[in-house]
């Protein structure tokens, strides 16, 4: 029996020190970054950036950077290049859109794992 109570005792102890930090104010804006998003219809061009890699241009002076998850060989090669879209609304992470790279045997589709905008360059 004195081992039962004192597991009730650790347990109350470890409920009061969890509620005790509830009470705390959260910073919303702390805990979630802001996204940087952006329409499919603003895509005007693509390059190559290296392995599985590819620099996006979004208007006049946005550039995101996207990595495609595994590999996707013929993506450094390809003249032309399709995005496809999952759902409605704006492109914010990788897993809202995917690649699809023209090959010899037909469409490939890769998937993209990250999408980062990149800071705008120095205008000399």
């Amino acid at each position: 029996m004195p081992v039962r109570s004192l597991a009730i005792v650790a347990a109350a102890a470890l409920v009061a020190s969890c509620t005790a930090h509830d009470n705390a104010p959260v910073d919303a804006s702390a805990a979630a970054p802001e996204r940087d998003c952006f329409f499919l219809s603003q895509i005007s061009g693509y390059s190559d950036a290296g392995r599985d890699t590819i620099h996006v241009s979004v208007g006049p002076s946005r550039t995101y950077e996207f990595k495609t998850f595994g590999a996707c060989p013929e993506l450094k090669y390809s003249e032309g290049l399709a995005f496809d879209k999952k759902g409605p609304g704006t492109i914010c992470r990788g897993m809202d859109v995917d690649l699809i790279v023209p090959t010899s045997i037909g469409p490939r589709r890769c998937a993209v794992s990250m999408i980062r905008r990149l800071p705008e360059k120095a205008k000399d």
